[in-house]
């Protein structure tokens, strides 16, 4: 047989869906894949329920039904203080991965530089390489992920087209600051580049910290494509329902897109989350507050077990330093080893580089669940550190 594509052949299951699966061979607490295991606001599931009866299941419009381009530019303007045109500036796709895709297509041609952040969402660099853009990978160092600004600014070069930008930052937690947007836009400018900006994680930030759309600052917008989520942002993973906000000499290359990925998205959801955007200010705010506290839940529990917890400024996710515990190995035998023995998944953080050398001694928890399931986690996990004593404990083989 003709051989496949190289690059998808050469390409690994997703971690999410490799360590759920185990997750569910051993009966562990999965704290790995980045979803709720509670429903969001009972009103944006029964506006779907109820548009499921009214007649309207054929097709829906390329970019999306009128309810929710409205609702989409309506959020921008009363978030973020920015002018959309719901019929010329709003796409609106299958999920938020769908919409990075379709973005990256806009702008992308063979040849291309494509800047990436490490730590990066496991689809960002393959979908890059598929389009025979080159990406040009820099690094956040922990604790802190700052910026590194001269790194930066070597990455960008004659080639570069563009910047995929994550904030908040799956799996970091990190917000990027005002100053380092403002640096990232002079090199925009400088470099006549576009971004594709995924701010999935938008409403969700604690401890004061704000969401700042690259969007929003000057000369950004004719440059800035921002995506948004539904899953996230209601809590509806499943639905798969994300939105792109883009200057109209943008989105018809994203619709064009759009239309050689999935050409439409089921149009019940998609007026279900027209009345999710268009809810009160307080459910924004009690979103964000809702998820700190289970972060702060969550963070106390694993520093009494001895885990080293890094800073979390938004996001559904805890970055953990497991050598404190005394583990010997890396972090893929660390997450394989609470998975078997004390029923506990998270995700081993070298997932999220392409680049050599990665540190291999943190994992990444989801605290989007229920409290008594993430204390019966801590439980859990406490248990097993409490079995492994005394000595080190040593790694799964």
């Amino acid at each position: 047989m003709q051989p496949q594509n190289a690059l998808l052949s050469a390409t690994g299951t997703t971690i999410f869906t490799v360590m759920s699966a185990l997750a569910t061979e051993h009966g562990a607490i999965n704290l790995g894949q980045g979803f709720p295991d509670y429903d969001g606001p009972e009103d944006v599931i029964e506006a779907a329920a109820a548009a499921l009866k009214d007649g309207r299941n054929q097709y829906p419009p390329l970019t999306g039904v009128p309810e929710l381009r409205q609702a989409v530019a309506a959020h921008n303007k009363r978030f973020y203080g920015l002018e959309v045109d719901p019929n010329a500036e709003v796409v609106v796709t299958s999920g938020a991965t769908e919409a990075i895709t379709a973005c990256l297509m806009a702008v992308l041609n063979p040849g291309d530089e494509c800047v990436l952040i490490e730590p990066l969402y496991d689809t960002y660099l393959p979908v890059v390489k598929l389009l025979g853009a080159v990406p040009k990978l820099v690094r956040l160092t922990p604790p802190k992920w700052e910026l590194p600004r001269a790194e930066l600014a070597a990455a960008f070069g004659p080639k570069t087209k563009a910047i995929l930008l994550n904030t908040p930052m799956n799996p970091t937690g990190k917000v990027f600051t005002a100053a380092e947007l403002a640096f990232v836009a002079d090199l925009l400018e400088r470099h006549d580049a576009y971004a594709i900006c995924d701010e999935v994680y938008e409403h969700l930030t604690f401890d004061g910290w704000k969401h700042i759309p690259l969007m929003t600052l000057p000369g950004m917008r004719p440059r800035c494509m921002r995506v948004g989520s539904a899953g996230k942002t209601f809590s509806l993973t499943g639905w798969k329902i994300g939105y792109v906000t883009c200057d109209r000499s943008l989105a018809p290359n994203v619709a064009k897109a759009h239309q050689n990925l999935t050409f439409t998205t089921p149009p019940n959801l998609q007026r279900g989350v027209a009345v999710g955007l268009a809810k009160e200010d307080a459910y924004f705010a009690g979103l964000s507050a809702h998820l700190e506290r289970k972060r702060d839940r969550m963070a106390a529990g694993l520093a009494r077990l001895g885990f080293g917890v890094l800073p979390t400024q938004g996001s559904y996710f805890i970055t953990t330093d497991f050598r404190p515990l005394g583990f010997n190995g890396d972090d893929v035998a660390f997450c394989r080893a609470i998975t078997l023995e004390a029923k506990v998944t998270a995700i081993p953080v070298t997932a999220f580089y392409a680049s050599e050398q990665p540190p291999s001694h943190y994992a990444r928890f989801a605290f989007c669940k229920n409290d008594a399931l993430l204390d019966e986690a801590l439980a859990r996990l406490g248990r097993w550190i409490e079995q492994r004593r005394p000595g080190s404990i040593a790694a799964a083989g």
